[in-house]
């Protein structure tokens, strides 16, 4: 049985890979758009983003774009597969739970 991965299972975790596994392969994500999409504060949603890139899960980017700092995140491909494999086991436990 495929087993859920504990680094992706905290809801907000979730959330995050859900956003960015949904962009287009190599896409990336703005911090400021992503922590409003989530309505997480800036410190919740670093720390998690800390947990996730610690994992291999994501990359950050950070740059400046007009003299301003902006904080870009996208997925691995280590993320995709975790977040794969995360759903594919929520989805066995759904099936075996309707018996």
């Amino acid at each position: 049985m495929t087993e859920l991965d504990n680094i992706i299972h905290q809801p907000i975790r979730l959330r995050i890979m859900s956003a960015l596994v949904a962009l287009e392969h190599g896409g990336q994500m703005d911090f400021i758009f992503l922590r409003n999409l989530l309505k997480a504060t800036d410190g919740n949603l670093g720390a998690h983003l800390e947990k996730l890139e610690g994992a291999g899960y994501i990359r950050i980017e950070k740059t400046f774009v007009a003299k301003k700092p902006r904080t870009f995140i996208s997925v691995s491909d280590k993320g995709r597969d975790a977040f794969i494999q995360h759903i594919a086991a929520l989805k066995l436990i759904i099936k075996t739970s309707k018996g």
